[in-house]
Order: C-alpha cells, then sequence, then structure tokens
C-alpha cells in the first residue's frame, strides 16, 4: 500500500495556470481498452525467452494485428503485465488505482442483480466504483482536461452512481452503462436494440441503426469526432475507447472473415479472430485521426486488456485460447490475468517537450511485472498531476519502466483475489512474487480441506509443475505473506455454510499436502 501526501491539491495547481497554458503544455492520453483480449490474440508476440527476445507461438501465426505491431515499434510491450481475472474488478481497479482485495468489486457486476454467487463474501460491492473517490478521471478533470469516455462501462449496477461513466469523471459518456456485454454488433439488429439480446442493447448509437455499421468501428467514429473537437478547441484530452469487443457473443465481421477460412477452426474461433482483426483496424483508425488533427506529437496511447482473453479455443483451465499459457478469462492461471499491454507516442518526436518529459524506449520489451493499478499513478504523472492526498494507491508510476529499463523500487508482487464461484476457477487467491507464483483455493464446503498450487515462473511459465508438495516450506511462507497482504488490504473473504469467514490457514494446506505425498511414496 501507497499513501501519497501532496501540499497542493489539484484544483489549486490547475489554477495557477490559464487554461490556455494548460492545453498548450499537457500531453493528450488515449486509453486504449480492449475487452477479455487474451496474450496471445494478437499477431504480436508477448512470450519471450530467457533472453527477453520476442518468441512468436503459434496462436501468434493465426491472428491478424498489424496496428498493435506497428504500435510496439514504437513504444514498449509489456509481457508480465496483470489485471484482475475478470472484467468490473479490472475496471474499477483501473480508474482508482486500487486492489480489487481493497474496492472490493471482486466479481464482474451483473448488472441487474447481486451476483454474490453461493459462498462469496456477503459484502461485496456489487454496486461498483465509488464516485466519491478521487478517481484518475477526475483529477484530469480538475487540471483542465477533456475527459472522454465511449464504449463499455461496466462500472457499477443499474441505479448505482458508476453506471454512467459521467458521474465517473467523464465529461463525454457514448455508449457507457452498466452492461459488461453487447447485444450484438451489428448496425442491422440496432446492436441488441431489434435483434440480439435485448437487455444488453449498446446505447446512445441510434445514428447507426438499421445500417451495416459494425459495433467496433461505430464507437471509433465517434471517438474520431471527439478527438478532432478537443484538438480544435486547444484543449487536453483523456480518451478511453473502451471497445466491447472481443467481448462475446462472438459474431463474425464478414469483412475479414475469408482470412480464417479453411484453416481447419470452428465457426467461433473464426468470429473471434475477425474481431480480434477489427479491434486492430480501430487502433489504426484512431492513429490515423490522432495525425489529421495534428495532435499526434503530443498523443500518448495506452493499448490494454482488462482481463484474460476468452477465445472459443480449449477448456478455461487448460492449454488453449491462450496457449502455451494456461487458463483464460476467470481463471486463476496465467491465461486469465496476464494481458496484452503496450505504451507509445502517437508518433514519436525526441523534440516534443512532452516526450522529453516523458520517455519511451521504442521497439522496448519490458519484462518486469506491472499491474493494472499502475495505469492511475502513470495517467496523473504523464499528466503532470499531483498524487491525491491521504488516499491509498496499490500501483505507481511506470515511468521507468516506459523506458525499457528495470525499476527495482516497483514491487514484486501481485494479488488477484477472486472470493467467489461460477467460473473457470473458483473461491482462490492467486499471489505472484517476484518468480513464484502461489494459488490457493478455500473450498467453501469442505474448509478443513483447502489447496494450494505453486509455481515457479522462472523456469515454468506455463505452470505445468506443482510444486506444493515438493515444497511445503515455502508454500507455507508465501500463504502467510499472501494472507498479510489480504488482511493489509482489507479484503472480504468467501464464507461457509454457516457463514463464517475463511481466510488462508498454512497448517491446514501444508499438512495436507504432506499426507498426500506419503501417500504417494508408498
Amino acid at each position: 500500500m501507497v499513501i501519497v501526501n501532496v501540499k497542493v491539491s489539484v484544483a489549486a495547481s490547475a489554477a495557477l495556470l490559464p487554461l490556455g497554458a494548460v492545453a498548450q503544455t499537457r500531453p493528450n492520453i488515449v486509453l486504449f481498452l480492449v475487452d477479455d483480449m487474451g496474450l496471445m490474440d494478437t499477431s504480436l508476440p508477448f512470450d519471450t525467452d530467457s533472453h527477453g527476445n520476442p518468441v512468436r507461438q503459434p496462436l501468434n501465426q493465426w491472428y491478424h494485428t498489424p496496428n498493435m505491431e506497428r504500435l510496439a515499434t514504437t513504444g514498449v510491450r509489456f509481457t508480465s503485465f496483470y489485471a484482475q481475472s475478470v472484467s468490473s474488478p479490472s475496471r474499477a481497479s483501473l480508474i482508482t488505482g486500487q486492489n480489487a482485495t481493497r474496492h472490493h468489486t471482486t466479481n464482474w457486476i451483473n448488472a441487474e442483480s447481486n451476483n454474490r454467487t453461493t459462498y462469496g463474501p456477503p459484502q461485496w460491492n456489487w454496486r461498483g466504483v465509488d464516485c466519491g473517490q478521487p478517481l484518475f478521471t477526475k483529477l484530469l478533470q480538475a487540471a483542465g482536461y477533456r475527459s472522454i469516455h465511449i464504449g463499455k462501462g461496466h462500472l457499477g449496477s443499474i441505479g448505482s452512481p458508476a453506471e454512467n461513466p459521467i458521474h465517473a469523471g467523464y465529461d463525454v459518456n457514448i455508449a457507457g452503462s452498466s452492461i459488461g456485454e453487447p447485444g450484438s454488433y451489428y448496425g442491422q439488429d440496432s446492436y441488441g436494440l431489434l435483434r440480439g439480446q435485448r437487455s444488453r442493447a449498446v446505447p446512445g448509437l441510434q445514428q447507426y441503426h438499421g445500417t451495416d455499421t459494425f459495433l467496433t468501428d461505430a464507437l471509433t467514429a465517434e471517438a474520431c469526432r471527439e478527438i478532432d473537437h478537443a484538438a480544435s478547441d486547444g484543449q487536453p484530452f483523456f480518451l478511453a475507447l473502451s471497445h466491447y469487443a472481443v467481448h462475446n457473443p462472438f459474431q463474425p465481421d464478414l469483412r475479414y472473415i475469408e482470412r480464417y477460412r479453411g484453416h481447419g477452426a470452428s465457426g467461433q474461433a473464426e468470429a473471434y479472430a475477425t474481431l480480434i482483426e477489427g479491434m486492430d483496424n480501430s487502433l489504426g483508425e484512431i492513429l490515423r485521426q490522432l495525425q489529421q488533427s495534428g495532435v499526434a506529437r503530443n498523443t500518448i496511447i495506452i493499448f490494454m486488456s482488462d482481463n484474460g482473453g476468452d477465445a472459443p479455443l480449449g477448456d478455461g483451465e487448460g492449454y488453449g485460447s491462450c496457449a502455451p499459457y494456461r487458463g483464460k478469462k476467470g481463471s486463476a492461471y496465467e491465461g486469465g490475468m496476464r494481458v496484452p499491454c503496450i505504451i507509445s507516442w502517437a508518433q514519436p518526436d525526441a523534440a516534443t517537450p512532452s516526450q522529453q518529459a516523458m520517455p519511451v524506449r521504442q521497439g522496448g520489451v519490458q519484462r518486469q511485472l506491472a499491474t493494472i493499478m499502475d495505469i492511475y499513478p502513470t495517467v496523473l504523472d504523464i499528466a503532470d498531476v499531483p498524487l491525491p492526498r491521504e488516499y491509498s494507491l496499490d500501483g505507481s508510476s511506470l515511468r521507468r519502466m516506459m523506458q525499457a529499463q528495470p525499476d527495482r523500487r516497483h514491487r514484486p508482487y501481485f494479488l488477484m483475489h477472486f472470493p467467489h464461484g461460477d467460473h473457470r476457477s473458483n473461491y482462490f487467491t492467486a499471489y505472484r512474487r517476484d518468480r513464484w507464483k502461489l494459488i490457493y483455493f478455500y473450498n467453501p464446503q469442505h474448509p478443513d480441506r483447502p489447496k494450494a498450487e505453486l509455481y515457479d515462473l522462472a523456469t515454468d511459465p506455463y505452470e505445468h509443475r506443482d510444486l506444493a508438495a515438493a515444497m511445503p516450506r515455502l508454500t507455507r511462507r508465501l500463504i502467510k505473506e499472501m494472507a498479510r497482504r489480504l488482511k493489509d488490504e482489507q479484503a472480504l473473504y468467501p464464507v461457509d455454510s454457516l457463514g463464517r469467514e475463511l481466510k488462508p490457514d498454512a497448517s491446514k494446506v501444508v499438512r495436507r499436502e504432506s499426507r498426500g505425498e506419503r501417500r504417494k511414496s508408498r
């Protein structure tokens, strides 16, 4: 936990400069957020060898994302970037800078009803983001930024303040609401209002209803219009282009389908690949618009996904959608929480003052662990906006890491807490510390039989060999350390059938694993 104190408030510091001066000096920031995109859902490799060199895997041959490749040549790709394993917790962590353990939105938010699940914590934050907190979007507003949200919100349930991103610090909201998936990607379906899942119809895009405009393209067109508007006004802007793609339903974008036919993949896998390519085309359109509006040199792009991938390949905890990594969205394994991330200036130019103030290594590869909680302080650092006083953060600025340099002060751990059921992995906490990754399963139906798994990601990055039984002392130490961090971050826990909290217990796990090993040795 980091508690930051500053002597000058954001509003006061912004007031020291006229708006024109802020507009001329502060960089624009584009957050390009993809929904449910996995680490391997791209032709740009995010896997590396032991020397840090990118390694192309078979899935990189399947997908086609030339604009991501282009962005990586002008910026730095993060190959060990972590998010929560499902959507709403990640989106809350992004805008608050706090881990899900702290903000308590630990499951995806069902818009209409509390999806705590059977043994989930009764007091979990189903309502979503607390809009009274110093969200980074609000701090940017106070500093003179025009803050724009386009696309998926999923920050709060129906009737909560965060249902509308305007309450979460945005001046503009287009198509954002409580829904977590689109009713349809097709304009002919009015994005779910006419055909598809009506309860998940995407709002605010009536001008595209009845047309052949794919949802990804409609959101991109709106983003380009807002970029041009802000650039024309000379106002610095923060744009969150939060695509519904590539979340299900996996409906094919027929413009791209021929590339994926005839390779033996299922129709759903082909459709998913077209969603990926359409998303990448959107990235290219945003880069072109920044050039046309004359703001590319003064605009930085943060490209990332909100959680692990959901490609219709393989099972949830095995090797398929994120191969060679294990698991997918909602699982406790790397494929569920390790996501693609690229940070780049839209047009690198060493003579531009904003780029001199925040340099980014072109073609850089950053292997050091970073997390979605780091985006909050990084965005404020880029904008030269002070961090809020007396506010707990679980991340820190990526300034040094964006230069593809190691940052020894950056925290070497990630805590991913999912105290709910009904997903690929259930009632678990994953704790990565340096090379080691611990997964603790609470087992609410049999509280005396929790389970732990231990992986050495330095030698086994794809999680083939569970070392918990072979290394009981290390397993015990990591469980205790994880338990302390959960307590420090005020985590809520799953409960048993009597409503009693289940907290990590190293003695139960190690004793049980040791007995299992003795039985095997006989």
